[in-house]
């Protein structure tokens, strides 16, 4: 809401609907890759980062996406809610599927929350819905759809940092879950006055992650299907792609950062690839 805010205050209507439409593409052909992997495969995240990444090499993506979505707990992302995809859309009842109904859901979702805080922007000058339905009267709708947007939201928040710090920790899901939440719950009122930072943070961290687990999937497929496949202890290649992805999206100024920081990602765990084959 807060970007649809900005567009809103520096685009007329159809540079406006373009920048919506064009998000709208990138987020779902994202997600809806990582949806097809997580539906086909039907593993979770961090499952994937240890086949991707490497056993110990997983602790990283696992980390990024844990700490993030505490922060979601505290302010919301669709970027970290997209790289989280996997986690749900395993349950999926094929790849077709899981992939359709991420599209559809985050096309839908970001678009939404852009043009509402377009909206919420042109009745009071600020980025808030609820704010907006207020003024409209509609106190105990507004009461209903916040209620809702924070429980769902907040749900597949802790679920996905749970999974997470399970996996780094070695512990049963549920009680990081705990952790995860009492986490989020303090770091709420600083991620408060730091949100664009944070979001800034979730744009060039979490993409070049997502990019890595989709490459690593239809590159190794036979791997995937096989449940005694090896797996490394550190694929190093993808580590540094996702930790080099990360700086160029931070400090690059040019282009869109995720893109770039999901181009270098790729990069180097193609390069990776072509030295595993060799050997």
């Amino acid at each position: 809401m807060w970007v649809g805010q900005q567009l809103a205050d520096g685009l007329d209507f159809w540079g406006f609907l373009g920048s919506l439409i064009l998000g709208g593409i990138i987020l779902g052909i994202y997600t809806g890759l990582l949806g097809y992997v997580g539906a086909k495969t039907g593993l979770s995240l961090d499952l994937l980062s240890q086949r991707a990444f490497g056993e110990k090499g997983s602790y990283l993506p696992s980390a990024m996406t844990s700490f993030t979505p505490i922060g979601w707990f505290g302010v919301g992302s669709f970027v970290s809610g997209g790289t989280a995809t996997p986690n749900f859309a395993r349950f999926a009842k094929n790849g077709k599927a899981g992939a359709i109904t991420t599209v559809v859901a985050f096309f839908i979702g970001n678009s939404l929350m852009f043009f509402f805080g377009a909206i919420a922007y042109i009745f009071v000058g600020g980025n808030d819905i609820f704010e907006v339905m207020i003024r409209l009267n509609l106190f105990y709708m507004a009461v209903l759809v916040l209620g809702l947007n924070i429980w769902t939201t907040n749900d597949n928040a802790l679920y996905t940092a749970g999974l997470g710090l399970a996996n780094i920790f070695h512990q049963k899901k549920k009680p990081m879950v705990l952790v995860s939440g009492i986490i989020g719950t303090v770091l709420s009122v600083w991620l408060y006055y730091n949100f664009t930072k944070w979001l800034n943070i979730l744009n060039c961290t979490l993409p070049p992650v997502g990019i890595i687990l989709v490459l690593s999937y239809f590159m190794n497929k036979k791997d995937y299907e096989d449940p005694k496949a090896e797996t490394q202890v550190v694929n190093w290649f993808a580590v540094g792609g996702v930790i080099l992805g990360a700086v160029v999206a931070n400090l690059v100024s040019w282009g869109i950062a995720s893109i770039n920081g999901m181009v270098v990602a790729a990069v180097c765990y193609l390069v990776g690839q072509a030295v595993r084959k060799k050997k």
